[in-house]
């Protein structure tokens, strides 16, 4: 069965009370649940993991390579700013889709430019919670027609 990596980044575990007017009120453990489902439909697997650290976050993305045919990302606030995960997932070759509940390009100037997105097949964003779905089934798609 093809499986996917679905990594969540800072803060996310916050989720559901953290700015609920931006983040919405759903939990991560939520969204999680969600993406089971929507996996189970799609024939595939996923496996989550959320750090709010960088290099707990690198170690997932070097760990997945073999395990996994594909990566559902939100870097959270690193998006911003880190390049070591933009080399990291670079780095293990693993088509990666980026995904944000909020439209970073609708919010302050400094979350409009994503150094992690320089290194995905896509993104999803400003969707809520369905922008992780979205993801989901965006990615199962592409590693279908890649043949993966």
């Amino acid at each position: 069965m093809t499986r996917i990596l679905v990594l969540n980044g800072p803060n996310l575990n916050l989720l559901g009370s953290r700015e609920p007017e931006i983040y919405g009120k759903t939990t991560l453990a939520e969204i999680e649940g969600r993406l089971r489902q929507v996996a189970a439909e799609l024939g595939v697997e996923v496996e989550c993991v959320q750090s709010n650290h960088e290099g707990a976050l690198l170690d997932a993305l070097h760990a997945a390579r073999g395990r996994f045919a594909g990566v559902l990302f939100n870097p959270g606030a690193l998006t911003h700013t880190s390049l070591a995960l933009y080399d990291g997932l670079a780095g293990v070759g693993l088509p990666a889709v980026e995904v944000h509940l909020s439209n970073p390009a609708a919010r302050e100037e400094y979350r409009r430019h994503s150094w992690t997105a320089r290194a995905a097949v896509g993104s999803v964003a400003g969707f809520g919670p369905r922008s992780y779905e979205w993801g989901l089934r965006a990615l199962a798609a592409h590693l279908r027609d890649a043949g993966r």
